[in-house]
């Protein structure tokens, strides 16, 4: 199993996965500088040219987050989804795609924005302001459990976890405790430490 990626982009979710997991891959490190994500053998494993890409005895897979649905899936015995059908699954899978569509698209406005200097803008506050509703969710939830489904780590805190330090880095976060504290104890981690150590 072979994971072509870029350090500090989407590419650490799935790294962070199979971190967690423990189990054997190979890490292909991309540079996007050298063209090494436009070559036409890259082109093949993504059309959009992008990473992370997974590349499996079956075939290959992209999106991040689907790949760590699918290393989940993989490796069932490491309790990291839940059964087929339980509701474990259910809610890993609702705070993963609440990572990909609440809490993504503001970080992308507002890293577009501080790319251009335009924090100071209105558009910027409120970015920062779609941000902080989003996040509310999270912080009503971690007033109650150290991760997303009680105090079991889960798929989803591997998505939800890398979102929120991107925001953190951001920071959008800062008027967020509980979510605050979150980070922490994802931080703490040392498959999180070990894939964003690049």
């Amino acid at each position: 199993m072979k994971l072509y990626y870029v350090p500090r982009t989407r590419s650490t979710r799935p790294r962070w996965m199979l971190e967690e997991l423990g189990v054997p891959h190979e890490l292909i490190h991309l540079d996007p500088a050298k063209g090494e994500t436009r070559t036409d053998e890259h082109t093949t494993r993504h059309p959009l040219q992008h990473v992370p890409v997974l590349e499996t005895p079956h075939g290959s897979v992209f999106e991040s987050a689907a790949i760590v649905l699918h290393l989940a899936d993989l490796y069932p015995h490491k309790n990291l989804l839940g059964p087929l059908g339980s509701h474990h699954r259910a809610l890993a899978y609702q705070w993963l795609f609440f990572a990909m569509t609440e809490l993504e698209p503001p970080c992308i406005e507002f890293t577009v924005m501080k790319k251009a200097g335009k924090l100071e803008t209105p558009e910027a506050h409120a970015v920062r302001e779609k941000f902080s509703l989003a996040i509310r969710p999270l912080e009503r939830r971690f007033s109650s459990g150290d991760y997303l489904i009680g105090d079991e780590f889960s798929a989803g805190d591997v998505v939800v976890g890398a979102v929120l330090a991107w925001a953190n880095m951001l920071g959008l976060v800062a008027d967020a405790p509980n979510v605050s504290a979150y980070l922490e104890r994802i931080k703490a981690r040392p498959a999180f430490k070990k894939a964003f150590g690049d």
